[in-house]
């Protein structure tokens, strides 16, 4: 699940922002800095695609923690492009 708040205005020199949300519904305290260590690394490099200013929050829901590296990266793209709308998401298919 992810959340964008885009500034009302655009400031190139404001970088985008992005953090995550693991809840204990995803594993134990190991299963989940792995998770969000997968995201962080998936995240990057789509976070240039992102309109300058704007803030993101992921939330890994419960099957995350079941989730391959490459559906992980599929589940952030589609999610990414649900709030972003025609936006689109540099860094997309790097995950092979």
């Amino acid at each position: 699940m992810v959340h964008l708040l885009v500034a009302a205005e655009a400031d190139p020199a404001r970088p985008a922002q992005i953090g995550f949300v693991v809840s204990r519904a995803v594993g134990n305290a190991v299963v989940r800095h792995r998770v969000q260590r997968r995201l962080r690394h998936l995240s990057r490099d789509r976070l240039s695609g992102l309109p300058s200013g704007s803030q993101v929050v992921v939330r890994a829901l419960a099957p995350s923690a079941d989730a391959s590296y490459a559906e992980l990266g599929a589940d952030l793209d589609r999610c990414l492009h649900r709030v972003l709308g025609d936006r689109p998401v540099r860094g997309q298919g790097s995950v092979s």
